[in-house]
Parts: C-alpha cells; structure tokens; sequence
C-alpha cells in the first residue's frame, strides 16, 4: 500500500473528501470529541490514528486504535505505552485542550508537530520492521517451541480439560502464535494454501501483539483459548464430517483474531466517551467491527494470501467471511442467532451440505467457543470469571473517577464474581449450550453441560457461605439465589464484555 505522507488532518465529524479517497494511503486524523458535557469541557489533544482506505468501495479497512498518542502536558510531549487505551492511563487532569489553537492550515503548525504528523506513518512502518523479530521470540519456525512439556501438551491439545495458563507458561507468554500454527500444520492447511511460512510467522506475532496484555481478560491468553476451543468443535462429528478445508482456516483465524485489539472497555464506554471507533461504526457492533478490520489490516500488511489469484476473488470473500464470523460474537446478536439455530433444529433442516448453513454452523461453534469459560473445569473456569470481572470493575473505577455513568457490572461495590457469573450462566450460557448438545450430542457436549452445572452449583455455594457471614448483606447484595433484577441485561453484558443488554444498544447491522 503506497503511504501518503501529505494527507491533511481530518476530524472525524467531517465527511472524508472525494480526492482522499480516490488515492489508497493512510489518514492522520486528530479527534477532539469531548469526555465530558460540562460547559468546558476537557478535551483530548494530539490523538492521532491510521485509517487505510481502499478507493473501491470507500470503506474504511484498518485502524490503528491509538498506535501513536501523544499527550500536552506542562513539560511538552509524554509518549504513552502502545498497547493502553487512552482512558486506562492518561491523567486528565494533565490535559490541555489546544486543538483549537492551531486549527489552521499545516503550514500554520509549529515545526515540532508538523515533524510529529509526516513522520508518524514512517515511525509505524518502521517500528512493525522490526515486530516479528522480538527477543523473546525466535525468528526460526517454531523447531524448539515443540520441545519439552510444551510439546507434550500439544500432543493434547484436543482435551477439553487442556489448561491454557500452563501452556502460556510454558511457551514463554507466546502460547496464541505456538497453538495455531500448531493447529494450521496439523491440519495440513499450511502446505495445502501454500502459506509462507515467514509470512504466516509475523502474522502471528503481529496478532498476539496487537493483543493488549495489560487487559486481565481480553488478552492474548483468552484468544489462544478460545482458538483451543475451537478446535475442539471443529473436530465434532456434526461439523468434521462436512467441513472444507478452506472452512476450518476460516475458524482457526477467526478464533485468532476476534478480539484483536481489544481496549479493555466495553461499547457502551466507547459509545457515551465519544470515542472515534464508536463514531466511525455508528455504535454498532463497535468492537467486533473493529477486530475484523484489524485482521484484514495484518493479513493485508503481512500479505498471507497475496499469492492466492486475484482474478477469482478468494481472498476477498474470505476477509468477508472472516468478518461474518466475528461479528458473530456480538452478544448483542446473541437471541438472533440462538433463535435461529434453535429453528433449524426443530425443523431439522440444518443441511451442512450447503456452504451457507456451514458458515452458520461455523458462527455457532465461535460463539460457544468465545464464552465456554463455565462450561470448563472449575479450576480453569474459576480464573477466567475472576479475570472478566476484574476487567469490569476495573472499567467501573474509571468511569467512578471521571464522575460517568457506571455500566452494568462494573461497579465493584454492588457486584461479586458470583453473582455477576451466576447470571451470566442461566440467562447467556446455558441456553446457548443446551442447544448446542442438540445440535452435536456427544460426549464432549455432556462433558460441558456437566461442567456448567458443577460450576454454577460451586458459586452458588461460595454466594452462600458470603451471606453467612457475621454481618447480614444489605437487601440487594447478591446472596445464593439473589440475581439482580436487571440480571438478563447485565448477563449479556458479562459475555466477553462486548456490549451492554439489548435495550441499552442499538443491534449490529447484519454480516458482511
């Protein structure tokens, strides 16, 4: 992609001239959307971000959530770590609202920002150079990843009981990019595409990368979990029997990526904060939007399909069909699909013979894949819903101490891990599991159900020896069977942190 370094600064509140458009490049844009609605509001300064365009159908591809920020402060410019959200580390009380003071042409711009604006592409392609090369990881095709217990484990990746904490360990925090090429040699896609063994290696480090590890649930762990997971499905005799090989890539990366780039907030945040994503996919399906456009980015950046023939348009409709199955994972769509799925099983005219009814069998297996937490043994189960909910509370301090509206869930002081889990389990989960047992009644499926029903027991009886305490819990607290009367909203909440329930946001838009 030919990178214009002249492109002017656009707010995102103004439409995108037809003559930026026309040529393929990268967009520095500032964004001067205020966080609060006082009468002065504070206002972020110097937020700049990629946006990659593609002249054919005007759509935006790849965003760089804050891939340079740079905050005024008294002292001049404060670099911020990369992979932080901007609401997670900046003091706004440092803030400063200049935007306004240099407003005018870029020759007006003093030279040290007009440095900052042409050089920020060149510093990005500069700096992922060198990504794919970090210390920690070798440059060499995985040879001595598969040594050791790390190689054992492997050998096991098909249990359901494989314990992914253990594994990342063991792997040296790389455990997202070890699995799934593990997966894609084992099922022999990487010889069967004819993929670029370095191309598919930066790939993956690009995407465990873009993974925000300072998020305690929405991390690159979480994305090699879910990609284990789904493996498992995908080995089910429901799907294996009918699934093309193009169909399980299409799974394995879509497991890979679908919180690619995750902030750590969920849509409402972004949606009541102003934040450009939000602005940008006009609150709908804001994060999963996101991670499919990231995805395209790297897969585009690092060129993984450019050797496939253009002419018969493959890797276009497999980058649509990767979005399709990310945006699967919008829990606002969650009664869509189950209702759905549940209609084609009562009709029982789930025919996988066709390559529609495939994909939505795929989009089902993502689904349950991306929040089958309850349904592992407790011992792992129990570290992911105390990992989410910490994510939560975490977003409920902010919102606490910049005086916003706390979401559902987040608020630390209202809500424990058990009851946040218990709902979460009988309004989210469980429906979407049983119909899965339908749909593939095997032992796996049992296995799952079994655990989901042990787990929920297990809080359950935590809640109880919590309220049988010296001291009585105010009415509300959440006690053995208490829920929260808003429990079946703020359950949708809980699953992956997406969204808010279904009265507080608008529907995504139908798959791409």
């Amino acid at each position: 992609m030919e990178v214009c370094y002249q492109l002017p600064v656009l707010p995102l509140d103004r439409p995108v001239p037809k003559h930026v458009l026309s040529r393929r490049g990268a967009i520095s844009f500032s964004s001067s959307s205020s966080l609060f609605g006082a009468p002065d509001p504070r206002q972020l300064s110097q937020r700049r971000g990629a946006i990659s365009y593609d002249s054919s159908d005007q759509t935006a591809l790849y965003i760089r959530m804050l891939g340079d920020v740079r905050v005024r402060s008294q002292v001049g410019f404060e670099p911020e770590r990369r992979s932080s959200h901007p609401y997670l580390c900046i003091d706004f009380r440092t803030l400063h609202t200049c935007l306004g003071s240099w407003s005018g042409s870029a020759g007006d711009v003093p030279g040290r920002r007009v440095h900052r604006l042409l050089s920020f592409q060149r510093y990005l392609h500069s700096s992922r150079l060198l990504r794919g090369t970090p210390q920690q990881i070798p440059l060499h095709i995985l040879d001595e990843d598969y040594t050791g217990q790390a190689r054992c484990m492997l050998e096991k990746v098909g249990s359901w009981n494989f314990d992914i904490f253990l594994f990342d360990r063991l792997t040296n925090g790389n455990s997202l990019i070890t699995l799934t090429f593990h997966l894609l040699n084992q099922y022999g896609l990487v010889e069967l595409f004819q993929l670029d063994m370095v191309k598919l290696w930066r790939f993956l480090v690009m995407v465990q990368e873009d993974y925000h590890s300072d998020n305690p649930y929405h991390n690159s762990v979480h994305a090699a979990d879910v990609t284990q997971a789904m493996y498992c499905y995908l080995r089910e005799p429901a799907l294996s029997k009918s699934l093309t090989s193009c169909d399980i890539l299409l799974g394995l990366l879509a497991a890979a990526t679908h919180d690619l780039d995750h902030p750590g907030v969920n849509q409402p945040f972004l949606i009541k904060t102003d934040h450009y994503l939000a602005t940008l996919y006009r609150n709908t399906s804001v994060l999963e939007n996101h991670h499919w456009k990231s995805a395209v980015g790297l897969l585009r950046e690092t060129g993984l399909f450019s050797h496939l023939p253009p002419e018969d348009r493959s890797v276009l409709n497999m980058e649509r069909q990767l979005g399709s199955l990310i945006l699967a994972t919008d829990i606002n769509k969650q009664n869509e699909y189950l209702s759905k799925f549940r209609t084609h099983l009562d009709q029982e005219d789930l025919c996988l013979s066709s390559a529609g009814h495939r994909h939505f069998a795929l989009q089902m297996a993502l689904k349950c894949a991306d929040i089958c937490n309850p349904c592992r043994p407790w011992d792992l189960s129990k570290q992911w819903s105390e990992k989410v909910t910490e994510e939560f509370f975490q977003q409920g301090d902010i919102e606490k101490k910049h005086k916003l509206e706390v979401s559902p869930l987040c608020d630390r002081s209202a809500n424990t891990v058990g009851n946040i889990q218990i709902g979460f389990m009988i309004y989210v989960v469980e429906p979407l599991f049983v119909e899965w047992a339908r749909f593939s009644d095997t032992r796996l499926s049992q296995t799952m159900l079994g655990h989901l029903g042990l787990n929920k027991a297990s809080w359950n009886s935590l809640q109880q020896e919590q309220s049988a305490g010296p001291e009585e819990q105010e009415p509300g607290a959440s006690g053995a069977g208490a829920q929260p009367e808003n429990s079946r909203a703020a359950a949708a909440a809980a699953a992956g942190g997406g969204g808010g329930g279904s009265k507080e946001i608008p529907q995504g838009s139908r798959e791409s």
